[in-house]
Formats: structure tokens, sequence, C-alpha cells
């Protein structure tokens, strides 16, 4: 720089400092961003939650709104630029937001709730916007239940889904047996919830992982007694135990805008999302496995075109 003139820098209407901010290597708009996020990068779980889409008077979490144009800022302050939209449980089996959420990013898929009486023509409705997995939850309302869990899996095979869990770790645990038959993929939400290598748990998700049947988001490491920030020991334990065991079948993701850290029992503190982006650093410390976790398994698992991967914001 020194052997330029900046004379000429100045007359077209530019500063050295500008300059060198152009030429600097660009990572995320969170200088705290430890590393390169790369192209195609995708946050596999969070949830939309919109003032136009009301929510039901008997839901269990009524988390403040977080809507599009919210993630976005977030998209821009990470540097990732994939998106899963999850419907969350405050709106039951109404997917009205998570479609809208889903046009709104573009470059996204899906996981819905519905139950084993929905119909044909929805299903091939919310395939065709985006969705790409149904979603079983136990202990926030239970719009699905168990005994539905096998009848929509057949029902959802014929489009290529596959069945996402988040449930306590004992009914994890005693549907292992049925989560190992089911006719498409199992992903299992936040870790199993588990904060060591040796509980129940996180044995269950290693079998579902060792079959080739099953896949595990690392996520929500705030969750479940996981630890404290920054590096959240009991959850990074068992990340790495996965990441280990089946680096092709685990998946990122952030679970912003974190309802559960808006409940009215139990809450947990509100993380910082930096944060549970650099641990991938820890869990996956080699660029070209970490760029399987953020950006190749979430092709693979959500139908992202590999030929399309958008430039990391």
């Amino acid at each position: 720089m020194k052997n330029l003139d900046r004379r000429a820098f100045v007359g077209a209407g530019l500063s050295l400092t500008s300059l060198a901010l152009a030429a600097t290597p660009a990572f995320a708009a969170d200088p705290r961003v430890s590393f390169k996020v790369p192209d195609g990068a995708c946050d596999s779980h969070l949830h939309i939650y919109d003032p136009r889409f009301a929510y039901m008077p008997n839901a269990v979490l009524k988390p403040p709104y977080a809507t599009v144009a919210d993630y976005k800022a977030l998209q821009k302050k990470l540097g990732t630029t994939r998106a899963v939209v999850v419907q969350p449980s405050t709106y039951g089996t109404d997917n009205s937001c998570t479609l809208d959420a889903i046009a709104q990013l573009g470059d996204a898929r899906g996981v819905c709730v519905v139950n084993a009486s929905v119909s044909d023509a929805e299903l091939k409705r919310l395939h065709a916007g985006g969705i790409r997995g149904a979603r079983i939850q136990f202990g926030l309302g239970n719009p699905v239940s168990a005994e539905e869990v096998m009848p929509l899996a057949r029902r959802i095979a014929t489009l290529g889904w596959h069945i996402q869990c988040n449930m306590p770790p004992e009914q994890l645990v005693e549907m292992q047996p049925l989560l190992l038959s089911l006719p498409v993929p199992v992903i299992i939400d936040h870790l199993a919830r588990a904060v060591d290598t040796s509980s129940a748990q996180y044995n269950t998700v290693r079998r579902l992982l060792d079959s080739g049947h099953g896949w595990v988001k690392v996520s929500g490491a705030y969750l479940y007694n996981g630890g404290t920030p920054p590096n959240y020991a009991g959850a990074s334990a068992a990340a790495r135990g996965y990441i280990n065991a089946a680096p092709e079948r685990c998946i990122w993701g952030s679970d912003w805008p974190h309802p559960d850290a808006t409940k009215v029992l139990n809450p947990v503190a509100m993380p910082d999302d930096v944060t549970l982006l650099n641990l991938t650093t820890q869990w996956a410390p080699d660029d070209k496995l970490r760029h399987k976790i953020l950006v190749e398994n979430a092709e693979k698992f959500y139908g992202f075109d590999p030929a399309r991967r958008p430039k990391a914001l």
C-alpha cells in the first residue's frame, strides 16, 4: 500500500482505510465469528413467530414474535445462507407461518407438524411449499400421538420426507425399536438432550446413527443442563461423540429464537448465537469436517442443490 499514490484514491472518492477494509477476507458481519463460514452453510433448526399468524390459545410456549426479517439480520450476522424452518409447538398443526417463512427466505426448507389423518392433498401442498419432514414432539401439547408415528411415516415415505423427534429422554429410549423400524430416516433434535456420553438417550442416538437410519442435530447445547458458555462442556461431549461416530449424519442448527429460554417454567439463559456457531470449531476443528456438517449434510438431508450454494453473507 505504501507504493500507491494516496491522492489517486482520494480523487476517486476512496480512502486507504476503505480500500483496506474491502481487501480484508470476509468472515461474518459479527467479528466474533471465529472461522470463515463456508458458502451454503445451513442453519437447520430455527422457528418463526409472526404476528400475522395467531398462536394457539392453549399453547404451552408463547414466545415474543421473531419474524423472517429478524432472522435475516441474524443470517447476516452469522454468515449462514440456507435455513430449515421448524414448525414450533405454538402453532400446533397449522403450518401457515412456517410455509410463509420458507417462501420469504428463498433458499430454505421446512419441517411441519401433521398427524396421521392429514390428507394426501395437504401433504402434496406442504411438499410444494418446501416441507421435507414431519416433527414428532412430546411434552408441548402432543399434537401427534405415539400410535400415529408409524402410520404417518408410511404416508410421508412416498414424498422422501423424514421424521424429526423432540421428546423427553425416557420416551426416546422407549421408542427406540419403533424409530429403528420406520420406513423413513429419523433425525433427533438437540443432541437428544444428552449432556454426556454415558446416558441412555445418548446410547439410543448412537444406535440410530450406527444403523445408518438415524441422524442428529448438534444443536441446543445451552438446553437441558448442557453446561455453561462458551464451551457447554456436557453438551459438547455428546456432540463430539456423535460427530466422531457418524460425521456424515450430523447437522447444525441454532434453535433461534430460543423459545425455551422464554418458558415460564424452568427458563434457561438466553444464549449468544455467535457462541453457538463457534462451538462447531470445537466439535469439528477440521475445515473439511465442519464443511460437511454445515453444508454437505444439510444438502443431502433436505435436498438443497450442491451446484447452487449461495455465497456466505
